[in-house]
């Protein structure tokens, strides 16, 4: 039998960034979680949730490369240490795994955020995929291999 409380998954919608997913604790005014910078809001988001508080850590890991990308119409970045991912956003590009506890990474997004999502603004919410040009994701869609074309006179089976 179909489940009736499930909203329809939404046709079309600008990818979701950190700031529009992690909602304020019930008991939290919305002006105070505006004072929480966005790439933070996932710790306080994650306590609430599994009922367990986090350590706060400060300085970032350097010489590590992570690249956001577009995934089902949500911007998210897998952690480098765990693969774990996590929403995330361009107005705060930073990642802190709340399963691994490995640190703040520096994200690398795009130049320009905003035409990523162009890239991806009309498609169907489980079809806006987008990747940074240099990442070499483990998700990315690879180009097909052609097979090379016979010698001349010779006819492939």
């Amino acid at each position: 039998m179909a489940r009736t409380d499930t909203p329809p998954e939404p046709t079309s919608r600008p990818p979701l960034r950190a700031e529009d997913f992690y909602l304020p604790p019930p008991k939290r005014p919305d002006s105070a979680w505006q004072l929480v910078p966005p790439a933070e809001r996932v710790l306080v988001w994650y306590e609430e949730k599994q009922q367990r508080r986090l350590p706060r850590r400060s300085g970032t890991v350097l010489g590590v490369l992570v690249y956001p990308q577009i995934n089902h119409g949500r911007w998210v970045a897998d952690c480098p240490e765990c693969s774990s991912a996590q929403i995330v956003t361009p107005a705060d590009p930073r990642l802190f795994c709340v399963e691994c506890l490995s640190g703040w990474f520096q994200l690398t997004f795009p130049a320009d955020p905003l035409a990523a999502e162009q890239a991806v603004k009309g498609l169907p919410v489980r079809e806006q995929n987008w990747w940074h040009p240099d990442d070499d994701a483990w998700n990315r869609p690879r180009e097909p291999e052609t097979d090379p074309a016979p010698p001349e006179g010779k006819v492939s089976r």
